[in-house]
């Protein structure tokens, strides 16, 4: 039976490493498969990870209907046994749904990579809809770390070094430091706190309760 299956995590988990580790174990065996990703920091149509291995693929844009594509490229004659969806949080949810609609009708494997939250902690609306239909979903397990050394659980949007709670959802950054507009991975503590590495060095850590509402 094909499966929908959905491996996520936080930046720097290797998630992009990974479908193309995917991508390459399947090719290697004489299967053929189509690569999808959206909005990556290399550009338009190309996966690539922070170890320098790249790929090309086909950018998903919104209200490209996925299914109908995989269709129209199985009428035409080709074979596709499998299918990898790289950065499927910034996905539409119908897209979502089309990719389980895929698996269902066509049996074809969908394996799809993302990050789970958002800079302010909230779910991307595709990585929602994937939690609801994905067959099976496993955490990445390469653990992110946090400037501090624990566990990095949580995706910060920062600028100019100081992290922001506000503003677009997708906002396509770089993780260079000093970039203007940057992404960190911090542990909760920190997060909530809002102090980034760069905040740490300048010893902005506050030593205030969480800031929980009561």
């Amino acid at each position: 039976m094909a499966e929908l299956i959905y491996y996520c995590g936080t930046m720097d988990s290797g998630k992009s490493t990974l479908a193309l580790q995917t991508a390459h174990n399947h090719h290697s065996r004489g299967r053929s498969g189509v690569i999808f990703t959206s909005k990556d920091r290399a550009g338009s149509g190309v996966i690539s990870s922070r170890l320098g291995l790249t790929s090309p693929a086909i950018e998903v844009s919104p209200g490209l209907d996925l299914h109908k594509h995989v269709v129209d490229h199985l009428s035409a004659g080709d074979r596709i046994d499998y299918i990898i969806c790289d950065e499927a949080q910034f996905y539409e949810r119908k897209q979502i749904e089309q990719l389980a609609k895929i698996v269902d009708g066509l049996g074809i494997d969908v394996f799809a990579f993302g990050i789970l939250t958002d800079f302010q902690t909230l779910l991307f609306p595709g990585s929602a809809r994937l939690i609801e239909l994905s067959d099976r979903i496993h955490a990445l397990q390469v653990e992110a770390l946090c400037w501090c050394g624990s566990r990095a659980t949580h995706n910060a949007r920062t600028q100019g070094g100081t992290m922001v709670i506000e503003g677009e959802q997708v906002v396509v950054g770089d993780v260079t430091p000093g970039a203007e507009i940057a992404y960190e991975v911090l542990c909760r503590r920190h997060h909530m706190r809002h102090v980034t590495a760069r905040a740490s060095r300048a010893g902005h850590i506050s030593s205030q309760p969480l800031p929980f509402k009561e």
